[in-house]
């Protein structure tokens, strides 16, 4: 059997989340749905768009090239898939039943289990061309599968099921994993150290340090939560109600019900709740967000231009790679930054890629894509971090997906 990890049309739905990043590297509830698809002892093949391609070669190398071997069954799986423990069990179950047919979610293919003699392409297959490839196979007309397997629509919506499968997956984590429990439901792995009069709540979930994370003083940890390894939390920082934090972070302030992924900082004091933020952000001191909403209501996002009703009162904001915050900057209800942007002041509508934003001063302008890739190298640099050439390609290539967004100067307030 093999596994085919693909991105479909509706992938770019979840920029920026998915602009510089495959959707199956995305963070939610302490794993990415590539680490489960690996504990599946299958050979996996990785299908991305175009932009991505050389960006899996360099990361994810043992995904494949897209050339698939006909001669035996095929598990297509949707990189949309939520990565929690069930959807883990549920396509442990496909492969076990070995019967061919299509799981859909909302509509949407999830994953399509296709036996041998497949008619696959004599070519690379892409993810363009997994449309018509699926059509040639007669997905419609295959049988439907009764499983449950969720797929992520819109950003929020990674937002919304880390806070619903993080315990559950910590407690995965803390079945196959070696840890010490340091405190009643504290667990940490080799070198992780807490600091001096450091309060825990874990009544709600366990809470996890990764190798060599650490805490400094009077900090407080409410689970579930998940620290990455070699991620620092800052002395007095508040983790609470469901955080996941990548590897290589420094995190300070009050953080709620968020996604910090790997190699961004949230150093110093201010709010951060019910967010996702990329990788390569850093937010500087006193930015905080706004998650509700002064009417209590459920938070409605503009997304690409459409009016989206997340269901959800409580809503952050979603920063994409790469974008930094000044001092002091405010981030209203439900907004959503781009990749590499520099925000300023009060965030009160949607934020485009590559752009200075400070439209509390009347000033909205471009950012060139050598600007970031001259600030990335700094980054990486800082980092010990190697800058390659797809890392340099791919801002190129960010910048010219993004075209289209930059047309914020002169819009009304958005509340």
């Amino acid at each position: 059997m093999t596994i085919v990890v693909f991105e479909d049309e509706h992938v770019p739905r979840l920029y920026p989340v998915t602009l510089g990043r495959p959707a199956y590297a995305i963070t939610c509830g302490a794993f990415r749905l590539l680490d489960w698809l690996q504990q599946l002892d299958c050979p996996i093949h990785g299908i991305v768009r175009s932009h991505l391609a050389d960006i899996q070669r360099c990361d994810y190398p043992d995904l494949g090239n897209g050339h698939l071997d006909d001669s035996q069954s095929i598990l297509f799986v949707s990189a949309r898939l939520v990565p929690s423990r069930t959807v883990f069990q549920t396509l442990k179950e496909m492969l076990a039943s070995a019967r061919p047919g299509v799981v859909k979610h909302n509509g949407e293919v999830a994953a399509v289990l296709l036996t041998r003699n497949v008619d696959v392409p004599s070519d690379t297959l892409t993810a363009a061309k997994m449309p018509e490839f699926f059509a040639k196979a007669g997905v419609e007309q295959l049988d439907p599968l009764d499983h449950e397997l969720p797929l992520m629509q819109y950003p929020h919506d990674i937002v919304r099921y880390n806070i619903q499968i993080l315990s559950e997956n910590l407690e995965y984590r803390l079945s196959t994993g070696s840890y010490q429990e340091v405190a009643d439901g504290v667990f940490v792995g080799e070198n992780a150290k807490l600091g001096d009069y450091v309060v825990t709540d874990t009544s709600s979930g366990p809470v996890i340090l990764e190798s060599n994370a650490m805490t400094g003083p009077f900090c407080y940890l409410n689970g579930p939560a998940y620290i990455g390894h070699r991620a620092k939390l800052i002395e007095h920082a508040a983790v609470k109600d469901a955080v996941t934090i990548g590897h290589t972070t420094k995190i300070g302030g009050e953080v709620e019900a968020s996604i910090i992924e790997p190699y961004t900082n949230k150093q110093h004091h201010g709010f951060l709740g019910h967010s996702y933020l990329g990788s390569w952000i850093n937010l500087g001191a006193g930015t905080c967000n706004s998650d509700l909403k002064n009417t209590y209501g459920m938070v409605n996002v503009d997304h690409q231009g459409v009016k989206v009703a997340t269901g959800m009162q409580f809503v952050g904001c979603i920063i994409g790679d790469y974008s930094k915050s000044a001092i002091n900057t405010s981030i209203f209800t439900g907004k959503t930054i781009g990749v590499c942007s520099m925000l300023y002041g009060f965030v009160t509508t949607n934020v485009p890629s590559y752009v200075n934003y400070a439209r509390l001063f009347g000033q909205v302008t471009e950012l060139p894509p050598e600007v970031m890739i001259a600030t990335q190298q700094r980054m990486f640099n800082r980092r010990k971090v190697e800058q390659r050439p797809c890392d340099v390609q791919l801002l190129h290539d960010m910048y010219e997906l993004s075209r289209d967004e930059r047309q914020l100067a002169g819009d009304p307030l958005s509340l």
